[in-house]
């Protein structure tokens, strides 16, 4: 089998306090802190022993993981076991990044974002020379705040042109044309965050190659859907994985619309879907947007 898991356990504090999260953020005590250790410590240990399976993992934490030393510990190990495709989280880059001359950069990757007002821009830069140096594959981002602009203008001119910018569309913000210009010229791939995407009843990979974990081994299709499917741990989930439509009316995060199947997506980001880095340096989306280019769809999908 080839599965896609995201990973998200109950880690929930975090280095930075960034207005616009839409996470909810808690000051983690002590024993929180250890269940979260030995939740992603028993995901660690099945996944390692998943060899009949090829694996791709992301962990998309409530909270910044690579602070924590059991997250850059479980994302070294888990990169060097040949059945294990992909190790990638979603960081802020705030930790140190020594860790990684402990990875295989194969492997590992990071999707990176860049919160102005929580660190200062020469820090964060030199944090992504450093990984270009070290030759692990990551992206860079930015909410597209108009706030914001200034400093992702500055990282597009200062990042090399094969490290993607990408720009998330700010939740409740709505942008006029003049403005979606604007980002799409730094992101390419802006148009398809500029609008959450309609998606009841269209096929989704996910619940069938793609699963999100939480610390307990609950399975579900994805983060947004919370109907269960099974456990990772009991191994109930798989029976139930199968193609499906989507429930939902529309799907307005990247970790979830990636996986619709009438997007090209996966054609865009192929071999990097998880830490969102195109396979190649993306031009700019055909007027219409993006709904409008030609897509795959697999037939025979019934199941929500």
């Amino acid at each position: 089998m080839d599965l896609t898991l995201l990973y998200r356990g109950p880690l929930a504090s975090c280095d930075y306090d960034c207005p616009y999260c839409p996470f909810a953020k808690r000051r983690d005590t002590g024993h929180q802190l250890r269940a979260d250790r030995a939740a992603l410590e028993r995901f660690a240990r099945w996944a390692a022993g998943q060899t009949g399976d090829r694996l791709s993992i992301l962990f998309t934490p409530w909270g910044e993981g690579l602070v924590r030393s059991w997250y850059r510990r479980t994302l070294a190990e888990l990169s060097h076991l040949p059945h294990i495709r992909r190790a990638a989280i979603q960081t802020n880059l705030s930790c140190r990044t020594d860790w990684l001359a402990d990875a295989d950069s194969d492997t590992l990757a990071l999707w990176c974002t860049y919160h102005p007002g929580q660190t200062p821009y020469d820090r964060f830069l030199a944090k992504c020379r450093d990984l270009g140096e070290r030759g692990i594959r990551f992206s860079v981002g930015v909410v597209g705040f108009p706030e914001h602009l200034e400093a992702a203008r500055r990282l597009r001119d200062d990042l090399p042109e094969h490290v993607y910018l990408w720009i998330n569309a700010a939740e409740g913000h709505t942008y006029t044309d003049a403005e979606a210009e604007t980002w799409t010229a730094l992101d390419p791939l802006f148009p398809y965050s500029r609008h959450p995407h309609a998606s009841a009843g269209l096929p989704c990979r996910t619940g069938d190659s793609v699963i999100s974990v939480d610390g307990d081994g609950a399975v579900r299709r994805c983060h947004f859907v919370r109907t269960p499917l099974g456990n990772l741990y009991d191994g109930s989930y798989r029976a139930a994985l199968r193609p499906r439509l989507c429930p939902l009316t529309v799907c307005d995060c990247h970790i979830g619309y990636v996986h619709l199947e009438t997007l090209p997506l996966y054609d865009v980001f192929a071999g990097g879907v998880l830490e969102r880095v195109p396979a190649a340096v993306p031009t700019a989306v055909p007027a219409g947007g993006p709904v409008d280019l030609p897509y795959p769809v697999r037939g025979g999908v019934t199941e929500v």
